[in-house]
């Protein structure tokens, strides 16, 4: 339990038998503590958004304050990242920036968090990525591809434009991910070692003499979680915000690629 990595390892939390799907193969059902964290954080979005819509008010409670702040936040996050048409997206952008808050913040009240996972974080990435090409697609053609050319620049300097823009178009969802899942990991990695630094001084001071000057380490070790707690909050908020802004930005270029 004192490996700071343990806290990331992924166990079956209930065992159901594989099921058979043709071209697959056998697809294992069980529900792990990641499978499970997920569900958690998907039921309180849900008993959240009923609490504030049970009872709408004129004059708007705290917690219909809350949730309708929500709702604006990401409205204009859209709508002014994207324009007029931001809005189409903001279910999507909304329900990705809500439940990777949630299971970000969940990660700080429990023993798992789900957004630590690569494959987790690598799936929401994949599900804008694919957005982004069919929406691209859908609104300019062909004319998606001028997103690898801009405009203006002179077709000699396209040589080394063009494949440095397709490049960097295809490391999206593994930038995405990758600072998503490190920020989160990285994170409670830190917290873990520095609450192993409390125990282990504080067992040092136990054995007496000068080893009691120990007791000044570990306060200072608790100060550090202490701080380390605070940091990872605002982290667990920036990193969906994050995601949720480069989503717009990525969904953006797909909306308006024939005007790259």
């Amino acid at each position: 339990m004192a490996d700071p990595m343990h806290q990331f390892q992924v166990q079956k939390v209930l065992d159901i038998p594989p099921v058979s799907v043709p071209g697959l193969g056998l697809i294992d059902l069980s529900l792990t503590n990641s499978t499970v964290a997920m569900m958690v954080a998907a039921t309180l979005i849900v008993l959240f958004f009923a609490a504030v819509t049970a009872s709408p008010k004129v004059v708007p409670g705290r917690l219909q304050v809350v949730g309708e702040g929500m709702f604006s936040f990401i409205d204009d996050l859209s709508t002014g990242i994207i324009g007029h048409e931001g809005r189409a997206f903001f279910p999507y952008v909304f329900t990705l920036f809500i439940f990777l808050l949630a299971m970000n913040m969940l990660g700080m009240f429990t023993v798992f968090t789900a957004t630590a996972q690569l494959a987790v974080a690598l799936t929401f990435a994949a599900m804008t990525f694919v957005m982004v090409i069919i929406v691209g697609f859908v609104k300019s053609g062909w004319g998606f591809f001028k997103l690898f050319a801009p405009s203006g620049v002179p077709w000699y300097m396209l040589l080394f434009v063009t494949p440095i823009e397709i490049i960097s178009f295809f490391l999206r969802p593994v930038t995405l991910s990758l600072r998503l899942f490190g920020n989160m990991l990285g994170g409670h990695v830190a917290m873990k070692v520095f609450a192993g630094f409390i125990v282990s001084l504080a067992a040092l001071a136990a054995s007496g003499g000068i080893a009691y000057l120990a007791y000044v380490a570990a306060v200072l070790a608790f100060g550090g979680v202490l701080a380390l707690t605070a940091l990872e909050f605002l982290v667990a908020f920036l990193q969906a915000f994050v995601f949720a802004v480069l989503t717009c930005v990525y969904l953006n270029d797909a909306v308006h690629a024939d005007h790259h």
